[in-house]
């Protein structure tokens, strides 16, 4: 029997796991604009989180606390989650390929880290509310999803698809160690949830990007591909630039899990695909293109072969989300990606970003061994 969960309004910070990561600097930065305070607990082992830290820092002072700490540390967890008002859950391995080199590794942070979390929250006489990032790795490579080139991208043969994309009805078929242990932390999210009354929530996610964004070849390939043709580094592709994503600006993300928040009686226990849907989908190709009329010239490109486990066409079908709660982006691909260019040609501006900015555009990417904070 499902447990009656337990929601109502707490005093006290919000804590993000992997706050200092990109999606949880704009969470934290939107919640302390709004008097918030804010309790970020992340190992700062990405490259880009500390300017991103010195950024809160400079701008809100002492109202955001800033926990060095890892999540696979039960102690460390226990400690940081008490008192707290809410929980953003970020803290994560976010590649699929350095899950290819070290899938211990990934599943220690991934899934051993959400259950840490889970287990402390679990302890506390009145636990809060939860969100939590999953992927939309979850549903694998997507191989049956019939596909038809057309132009300068993939489109589904199957008319629902192509109109509304991948829905929560799919089955879940783990891909990937990435996809295993992201998976896995899904399926305990919901279960505790569902077993102990946690009011959580989980967000399936796709292609993400925003300002305070550091992608490397691995992750955050929007941020990436802009990175790169802004030092005027060539950008690889994987395949043949045909496959399509739906990109949400991290704005429209930050209102939905502020809605989840504020919902949480309405949507805990479920989980939701979040992404822009049809209407805010760019193909590898299509971006370039995009990218191209922003920097007013031709970006390069090398062609590589196919990696594991990439899914060819994956648009998210937020009907579910958007009818529990109202909330609908509004973030164009182009207004976004705009944005984004524009953030990250002021970023380059500022001494301590170059180098990261740098560093991303060469491709570097931190130890495999060391867990990552959120993208």
């Amino acid at each position: 029997m499902r447990r009656p969960l337990r929601v109502r309004p707490r005093r006290g910070p919000a804590l993000i796991t992997g706050g200092a990561g990109f999606i949880g600097t704009n969470v934290a930065a939107r919640l302390l604009d709004a008097g918030r305070r804010v309790r970020i607990f992340d190992n700062l082992s990405r490259r880009g989180v500390d300017a991103n830290v010195q950024w809160l820092r400079d701008t809100y002072g002492d109202r955001v606390d800033i926990c060095v700490g890892d999540i696979r540390d039960r102690g460390a967890v226990a400690a940081v989650v008490d008192g707290v008002a809410e929980v953003y859950h970020f803290a994560a391995q976010v590649a699929v390929t350095t899950s290819l080199i070290d899938p211990l590794d990934d599943f220690g942070v991934n899934a051993g880290g959400t259950l840490n979390l889970l287990e402390a929250l679990r302890g506390l006489p009145d636990p809060p509310s939860v969100v939590f990032t999953s992927t939309n790795k979850v549903y694998g490579d997507l191989e049956d999803v019939e596909l038809v080139p057309h132009d300068t991208r993939y489109l589904p043969a199957d008319t629902d698809t192509r109109m509304w994309g991948i829905s929560e009805r799919r089955s879940i078929e783990f891909h990937s160690p990435y996809g295993c242990s992201k998976g896995a932390a899904d399926q305990y999210v919901l279960d505790y949830a569902r077993t102990f009354g946690l009011p959580a929530v989980v967000f399936r996610m796709s292609c993400i990007y925003g300002p305070h964004q550091f992608g490397n070849e691995d992750q955050g390939w929007v941020a990436h591909f802009l990175i790169r043709a802004l030092a005027g580094e060539p950008i690889a592709i994987y395949g043949d630039g045909l496959q399509v994503r739906d990109i949400l600006y991290v704005d429209d993300l930050v209102d939905a899990m502020l809605t989840a928040q504020a919902s949480m009686p309405l949507v805990a226990g479920e989980a939701f695909n979040i992404g822009g849907g049809p209407e805010r989908t760019t193909s590898l190709v299509e971006l370039l293109e995009t990218i191209a009329a922003l920097q007013g010239s031709p970006v390069a490109v090398e062609f590589n072969e196919w990696r594991e486990a990439d899914q060819r066409y994956y648009v998210s079908d937020t009907r579910k989300f958007c009818e529990a709660t109202g909330w609908a982006p509004t973030v164009s691909v182009c207004d976004g990606v705009a944005s984004l260019h524009h953030w990250l040609q002021e970023s380059r501006k500022a001494p301590t970003l170059v180098a990261v900015s740098a560093a991303s555009a060469a491709g570097s990417v931190i130890s495999a061994s060391s867990p990552r904070s959120a993208p």
